[in-house]
Protein backbone atom coordinates (compact mmCIF):
# COMPACT_ATOMS: atom_id res chain seq x y z
CA UNK A 1 0.00 0.00 0.00
CA UNK A 2 1.27 3.47 -0.88
CA UNK A 3 2.48 5.63 2.00
CA UNK A 4 1.22 9.21 2.37
CA UNK A 5 3.98 10.24 4.83
CA UNK A 6 6.66 10.90 2.16
CA UNK A 7 4.16 12.97 0.19
CA UNK A 8 3.34 15.02 3.28
CA UNK A 9 7.03 15.64 3.99
CA UNK A 10 7.82 16.53 0.37
CA UNK A 11 4.99 19.06 0.23
CA UNK A 12 6.17 20.52 3.54
CA UNK A 13 9.72 20.86 2.18
CA UNK A 14 8.67 22.56 -1.07
CA UNK A 15 5.87 24.77 0.24
CA UNK A 16 7.03 25.46 3.79
CA UNK A 17 8.66 28.78 2.88
CA UNK A 18 5.97 30.08 0.50
CA UNK A 19 4.72 33.59 1.25
CA UNK A 20 2.00 33.97 -1.40
CA UNK A 21 -0.88 32.05 0.20
CA UNK A 22 0.07 28.74 -1.43
CA UNK A 23 2.10 27.38 1.46
CA UNK A 24 2.01 24.10 3.35
CA UNK A 25 -0.80 25.36 5.59
CA UNK A 26 -2.93 25.76 2.45
CA UNK A 27 -2.41 22.23 1.13
CA UNK A 28 -3.02 20.78 4.60
CA UNK A 29 -6.40 22.49 4.67
CA UNK A 30 -7.15 21.29 1.14
CA UNK A 31 -6.34 17.69 2.14
CA UNK A 32 -8.52 17.97 5.25
CA UNK A 33 -11.38 19.55 3.29
CA UNK A 34 -11.15 16.82 0.65
CA UNK A 35 -11.59 14.21 3.39
CA UNK A 36 -14.59 16.13 4.72
CA UNK A 37 -16.19 16.24 1.27
CA UNK A 38 -15.73 12.48 0.90
CA UNK A 39 -17.31 11.89 4.31
CA UNK A 40 -20.18 14.37 3.93
CA UNK A 41 -21.16 13.16 0.46
CA UNK A 42 -20.38 9.50 1.28
CA UNK A 43 -18.24 9.09 -1.83
CA UNK A 44 -16.38 5.95 -2.90
CA UNK A 45 -12.99 6.98 -4.28
CA UNK A 46 -9.28 6.19 -4.20
CA UNK A 47 -8.49 8.00 -0.95
CA UNK A 48 -4.75 7.92 -1.60
CA UNK A 49 -5.08 9.64 -4.96
CA UNK A 50 -7.24 12.36 -3.41
CA UNK A 51 -4.94 12.99 -0.44
CA UNK A 52 -1.71 12.87 -2.45
CA UNK A 53 -3.12 15.22 -5.11
CA UNK A 54 -4.28 17.62 -2.41
CA UNK A 55 -0.83 17.79 -0.84
CA UNK A 56 1.05 17.98 -4.15
CA UNK A 57 -1.10 20.28 -6.28
CA UNK A 58 0.91 23.46 -5.65
CA UNK A 59 4.34 21.81 -5.80
CA UNK A 60 4.22 22.00 -9.62
CA UNK A 61 2.48 25.39 -9.90
CA UNK A 62 4.44 28.06 -11.75
CA UNK A 63 3.24 30.59 -9.17
CA UNK A 64 5.27 28.70 -6.59
CA UNK A 65 8.17 26.89 -8.31
CA UNK A 66 10.56 28.29 -10.91
CA UNK A 67 11.23 25.08 -12.84
CA UNK A 68 7.96 23.24 -13.42
CA UNK A 69 9.53 20.43 -15.47
CA UNK A 70 12.02 19.66 -12.70
CA UNK A 71 9.27 19.89 -10.10
CA UNK A 72 7.18 17.30 -11.96
CA UNK A 73 10.16 14.95 -12.13
CA UNK A 74 10.68 15.29 -8.37
CA UNK A 75 7.00 14.62 -7.68
CA UNK A 76 7.16 11.53 -9.91
CA UNK A 77 10.12 10.18 -7.96
CA UNK A 78 8.46 10.97 -4.64
CA UNK A 79 5.32 9.07 -5.61
CA UNK A 80 7.34 6.09 -6.84
CA UNK A 81 9.32 6.02 -3.59
CA UNK A 82 6.06 6.20 -1.64
CA UNK A 83 4.82 3.05 -3.37
CA UNK A 84 2.11 4.56 -5.56
CA UNK A 85 1.13 2.45 -8.56
CA UNK A 86 1.64 3.65 -12.13
CA UNK A 87 -2.12 4.09 -12.45
CA UNK A 88 -2.29 6.16 -9.26
CA UNK A 89 0.65 8.34 -10.35
CA UNK A 90 -0.96 8.99 -13.73
CA UNK A 91 -4.25 9.83 -12.04
CA UNK A 92 -2.59 12.21 -9.56
CA UNK A 93 -0.77 14.07 -12.33
CA UNK A 94 -3.97 14.38 -14.35
CA UNK A 95 -5.58 16.04 -11.34
CA UNK A 96 -2.79 18.41 -10.35
CA UNK A 97 -1.99 19.46 -13.92
CA UNK A 98 -5.61 20.50 -14.55
CA UNK A 99 -6.61 21.98 -11.21
CA UNK A 100 -6.12 25.72 -11.41
CA UNK A 101 -8.60 28.42 -12.36
CA UNK A 102 -6.09 29.85 -14.83
CA UNK A 103 -5.75 26.41 -16.46
CA UNK A 104 -9.48 26.51 -17.26
CA UNK A 105 -8.99 29.89 -18.92
CA UNK A 106 -6.22 28.40 -21.05
CA UNK A 107 -7.77 25.06 -21.98
CA UNK A 108 -11.41 25.31 -20.95
CA UNK A 109 -13.11 23.27 -18.25
CA UNK A 110 -12.01 19.64 -18.46
CA UNK A 111 -14.05 16.62 -17.44
CA UNK A 112 -12.54 15.44 -14.16
CA UNK A 113 -12.65 12.13 -12.36
CA UNK A 114 -14.57 12.13 -9.08
CA UNK A 115 -11.23 12.29 -7.26
CA UNK A 116 -10.28 15.33 -9.34
CA UNK A 117 -13.60 17.02 -8.63
CA UNK A 118 -13.11 16.53 -4.89
CA UNK A 119 -9.61 18.01 -4.88
CA UNK A 120 -10.70 20.91 -7.09
CA UNK A 121 -13.64 21.72 -4.81
CA UNK A 122 -11.44 21.50 -1.72
CA UNK A 123 -8.82 23.78 -3.25
CA UNK A 124 -11.40 26.34 -4.33
CA UNK A 125 -13.11 26.35 -0.95
CA UNK A 126 -9.80 27.48 0.54
CA UNK A 127 -10.02 30.54 -1.73
CA UNK A 128 -13.34 31.50 -0.13
CA UNK A 129 -14.52 32.67 3.29
CA UNK A 130 -12.32 34.21 5.95
CA UNK A 131 -9.29 32.20 4.84
CA UNK A 132 -9.92 33.24 1.25
CA UNK A 133 -9.97 36.93 2.18
CA UNK A 134 -6.64 36.63 3.98
CA UNK A 135 -5.02 34.55 1.24
CA UNK A 136 -6.13 37.00 -1.44
CA UNK A 137 -4.71 39.91 0.55
CA UNK A 138 -1.51 37.99 1.26
CA UNK A 139 -1.01 37.10 -2.42
CA UNK A 140 -1.79 40.64 -3.52
CA UNK A 141 0.73 42.08 -1.10
CA UNK A 142 3.40 39.64 -2.22
CA UNK A 143 2.90 40.79 -5.82
CA UNK A 144 2.51 44.52 -5.11
CA UNK A 145 -1.15 44.58 -6.14
CA UNK A 146 -3.08 47.62 -4.84
CA UNK A 147 -5.83 46.93 -2.32
CA UNK A 148 -8.50 48.86 -4.20
CA UNK A 149 -8.85 51.47 -6.93
CA UNK A 150 -12.38 52.83 -7.19
CA UNK A 151 -11.98 53.83 -10.84
CA UNK A 152 -10.65 50.40 -11.87
CA UNK A 153 -13.55 48.11 -12.78
CA UNK A 154 -13.29 44.31 -12.49
CA UNK A 155 -12.55 42.49 -15.74
CA UNK A 156 -13.78 39.29 -17.34
CA UNK A 157 -10.74 37.23 -18.25
CA UNK A 158 -10.80 34.94 -21.27
CA UNK A 159 -7.17 33.84 -21.37
CA UNK A 160 -4.32 32.86 -19.08
CA UNK A 161 -2.00 35.73 -20.05
CA UNK A 162 -4.47 38.49 -19.14
CA UNK A 163 -5.39 36.74 -15.90
CA UNK A 164 -1.75 36.66 -14.81
CA UNK A 165 -1.19 40.39 -15.43
CA UNK A 166 -2.48 41.20 -11.99
CA UNK A 167 -5.41 43.09 -10.53
CA UNK A 168 -6.45 44.81 -7.33
CA UNK A 169 -7.13 42.72 -4.24
CA UNK A 170 -10.79 43.73 -4.20
CA UNK A 171 -11.31 43.19 -7.93
CA UNK A 172 -10.02 39.64 -7.49
CA UNK A 173 -13.16 38.89 -5.50
CA UNK A 174 -15.29 39.64 -8.57
CA UNK A 175 -12.90 38.41 -11.27
CA UNK A 176 -12.39 34.96 -9.74
CA UNK A 177 -13.52 34.23 -6.19
CA UNK A 178 -17.24 34.97 -6.55
CA UNK A 179 -17.33 32.77 -9.67
CA UNK A 180 -16.13 29.68 -7.83
CA UNK A 181 -19.43 28.75 -6.17
CA UNK A 182 -20.91 28.10 -9.62
CA UNK A 183 -17.99 25.83 -10.55
CA UNK A 184 -18.28 23.42 -7.63
CA UNK A 185 -18.91 19.75 -8.37
CA UNK A 186 -19.81 18.05 -5.08
CA UNK A 187 -22.96 18.59 -3.03
CA UNK A 188 -21.07 19.61 0.10
CA UNK A 189 -18.71 21.78 -1.94
CA UNK A 190 -21.61 23.74 -3.43
CA UNK A 191 -23.22 24.33 -0.05
CA UNK A 192 -20.00 25.35 1.68
CA UNK A 193 -18.98 27.62 -1.21
CA UNK A 194 -22.24 29.57 -0.93
CA UNK A 195 -21.84 29.90 2.84
CA UNK A 196 -18.32 31.25 2.46
CA UNK A 197 -19.33 33.55 -0.40
CA UNK A 198 -22.03 35.07 1.83
CA UNK A 199 -19.39 35.87 4.44
CA UNK A 200 -17.22 37.56 1.82
CA UNK A 201 -20.16 39.63 0.58
CA UNK A 202 -20.74 40.86 4.13
CA UNK A 203 -17.04 41.69 4.42
CA UNK A 204 -17.14 43.75 1.21
CA UNK A 205 -20.14 45.74 2.45
CA UNK A 206 -18.16 46.75 5.52
CA UNK A 207 -14.99 47.31 3.46
CA UNK A 208 -16.69 49.82 1.15
CA UNK A 209 -18.28 51.57 4.12
CA UNK A 210 -14.86 52.07 5.72
CA UNK A 211 -12.97 52.78 2.47
CA UNK A 212 -15.31 55.59 1.45
CA UNK A 213 -15.39 57.28 4.86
Amino acid sequence: MADIAPIYEYAKLILGTDHTGHGFDHVKRVAAMAKQIIAEDQLQVDDYVVEAAAFLHDTIDDKVVKDVVKAKEEVQQCLLAAGATAEQISHIFTIIENLSFSKELLAGAQVSSLEGQIVKDADRLDALGAIGILRTSYFGGAHQHPIHESERAPKTFTNHADYRKGTTVINHFYEKLFLLSEKMHTHFGKQEALRRKDFMTTFLTEFYREWDV
